[in-house]
């Protein structure tokens, strides 16, 4: 289960993508927890002027924000600050 419901626009199956998902590979979260996963990554990237593509210092930043959700953590805004922390940028 990589994918949750978020979609609620006309014609829409009800089911996208999150770029962070591809960073999940086989770990599954519940959907609240993919989608604050989703928002801290791509609010860190931009931070860091990172391009939401598979490349070495996304896949970084994404695998700093999964492991901060699966040791608990939720809010988004706490992943976003503690993955720019753990890569000495604070804002």
């Amino acid at each position: 289960m990589l994918r949750f419901s978020a979609s609620t626009a006309p014609g829409s199956t009800g089911v996208h993508q999150l770029p962070i998902t591809p960073f999940l590979k086989s770990r599954v979260f519940e959907p609240e927890v993919t989608q604050a996963m989703g928002k801290a990554f791509e609010k860190a990237c931009g931070t860091l002027g990172l391009a939401l593509t598979r490349d070495a210092a996304t896949e970084a930043v994404a695998r700093v924000i999964v492991d901060l959700a699966e040791s608990g953590e939720r809010d988004p805004e706490q992943l976003y600050r503690r993955a720019l922390a753990h890569f000495g940028t604070e804002r």
